[in-house]
């Protein structure tokens, strides 16, 4: 029999959400940075961080290409973008020491940077371009030296399905796979397919046997496990299926995750894993918002009609003063 336990999504919003304080000054709320963008892809990243931004983060990043970079400076004024990564089809004429040394350049530019962020959030708008790709996995292996969260979503999902070892015990790691990546990881890593009569407990398996990482699978309910603990989250939700609130949700966990691991920090009586603690509120607050957006807009609600919802939702259950 599973023991999946509905979480109480809104005491923990409750519990986590910082209160407005005008002693504090900018980035004590959070600093976030997704790692995503490229040619095909500018409105993931952008979805991502804007949310972060909206539910109460200091400073979103974004790390991006240089094609990409241009779009996403032009969504929003708010966001810090940072033409960096780079592509195969960039260096094709380079020989393999040249692509080494814009490798190095390229974790060398994040690196710059890294120490400063409370999360970051990878994979959204990535794509799958090899040279990209690696570039990531370096990234990745950077946040792990600096013990720096990271959730890992979209295409970030892609790599680590082919390369466990990038996220494989590291305990600040949240994986958010929706249905169709949910069941490549398990193909992966349990060598079986999902198994829908014990969706709890094979969830606690998964994240286990990756060593303890978060994954929060996606659906009608979400389900949230570290290998010990299943918690789901069923309230609100919209039947409304654009595309785009996995990346809302991603910026969200980050935001959420930084400010659970704040918490902890200061409250040595409070034992509460900060990855469960993040996931839970970014998953309640979404479906809050995805309802309240539904309800104004019907069939023609969009990811940017729920984002615009964000604060709405969050000041509904944490009001600011």
């Amino acid at each position: 029999m599973s023991s999946t336990l509905e979480a109480d999504a809104e005491s923990v919003l409750r519990l986590v959400t910082p209160s407005l304080d005008l002693k504090r000054h900018k980035g004590q709320a959070g600093k976030i940075a997704v790692i995503g963008g490229c040619r095909e892809y500018t409105g993931a990243p952008s979805f991502a961080a804007i949310s972060a931004l909206k539910i109460g983060a200091d400073l979103s990043h974004v790390f991006c290409t240089k094609d990409a970079a241009p779009v996403i400076k032009s969504y929003s004024p708010e966001l810090i973008v940072h033409p960096v990564l780079e592509e195969s089809y960039t260096i094709s004429d380079f020989s393999e020491e040249e692509k080494r040394q814009v490798q190095e350049k390229v974790v060398g530019e994040v690196d710059k940077w890294i120490e400063r962020f409370d999360c970051l959030v990878i994979g959204p708008g990535l794509g799958r371009d090899p040279f990209l790709l690696e570039c990531v996995s370096k990234i990745m292996l950077l946040a792990k030296k600096f013990n720096v969260p990271f959730v890992v979503d979209g295409d970030g999902l892609f790599l680590v399905t082919n390369s466990i070892d990038l996220v494989n015990s590291y305990p600040l790691a949240v994986l958010t796979p929706n249905v169709n990546e949910y069941k490549r990881l398990v193909q992966k890593v349990l060598n079986c397919e999902v198994d829908e009569e014990n969706t709890g407990d094979q969830l606690r398996s998964l994240a286990k046997q990756i060593g303890g990482v978060t994954i929060l699978r996606k659906g009608k309910s979400d389900l949230i496990s570290n290998g010990e603990i299943v918690k789901s989250v069923s309230i609100y939700g919209s039947p409304r299926r654009c595309g785009g609130q996995g990346d809302i949700l991603s910026g969200s966990v980050a935001v959420f995750l930084s400010w659970a691991q704040q918490l902890i920090s200061g409250h040595e009586s409070l034992s509460e894993n900060p990855a469960i603690l993040g996931c839970v509120a970014a998953s309640g607050l979404l479906r809050k918002a995805a309802s309240l957006a539904f309800t104004k807009h019907k069939r023609s609600t969009l990811t940017s009609d729920i984002i615009g919802c964000l604060g709405e939702s969050l000041e509904d259950i944490c009001p600011a003063s």
